[in-house]
């Protein structure tokens, strides 16, 4: 009985290869993250299908997903476009983030073991290293990646499940304001901040690094978002 377990039990599949559907929602995903396609651009299936090589359903798949990260809107008569960015619904992500994320870093502060802070500091290093080559999408891939620890080393996993969901818009507005004057420089070493606070085991000064960051972040994104708005 236990052989026959064992043989079954090898049968599983530990790390399933991607499907079309996750490749195509993956790059349509970085797509608009990263500005290829812009805001109130019209997605046509057809054009999609010949660009990433992939059907139809396929298409509409990924265009219902991208529609409930936020990414995408539907107009009627018209069909999928690339959502639109604005003030109002930025400045409530930024208080969402602002909220969640300085509760999450404070608690990691708090809780902060040597093994966490060297899970962080990797994760760090690997930020300024990407941030040197000046590469928005491993930029965000970096910083996504040092959050998630430090939310599940401060007991947030319901938190980063709320924050994983808003993850496309929080991403496609750190790419619009990495594109400003210097932020590849100055949001890294705000989130550095925010480690070295980590690091002390001092929830106030992490919790103050986080909204500091954010906010400067804001600032830029008002700005960036009341230009794109002007010219349009």
């Amino acid at each position: 009985m236990s052989k026959n377990a064992d043989n079954l039990a090898a049968l599983r599949i530990e790390n399933p290869p991607a499907t079309l559907r996750e490749i195509a929602l993956e790059r349509m995903r970085r797509a608009i993250i990263n500005g290829l396609f812009e805001p109130e651009e019209r997605l046509v299936e057809r054009t999609l299908c010949d660009q990433l090589g992939v059907s139809r359903s396929v298409i509409r798949e990924v265009i219902r997903h991208l529609e409930a990260e936020g990414l995408v809107t539907m107009l009627l008569n018209k069909g999928p476009i690339v959502a639109r960015l604005d003030w109002d619904d930025a400045r409530q992500i930024y208080a969402i983030r602002a909220a969640v994320e300085s509760t999450a870093v404070a608690d990691c502060a708090r809780l902060a073991d040597a093994d966490v802070k060297r899970r962080l500091r990797k994760a760090l290093d690997n930020l300024d290293r990407t941030s040197r080559q000046r590469s928005p999408a491993a930029i965000i891939d970096a910083t996504t990646e040092l959050y998630k620890i430090i939310f599940e080393a401060g007991g947030h996993k319901i938190a980063w499940d709320i924050v994983s969901r808003l993850n496309s818009r929080i991403s496609r507005l750190r790419v619009m304001t990495l594109s400003t004057a210097n932020r590849m420089v100055t949001g890294p070493a705000q989130i550095r901040e925010i480690f070295d606070a980590i690091e002390k085991n001092d929830p106030d000064a992490a919790a103050a690094a986080c909204r500091r960051h954010i906010s400067a972040a804001a600032a830029i994104a008002e700005v960036v978002l009341g230009d794109m708005q002007a010219r349009a």
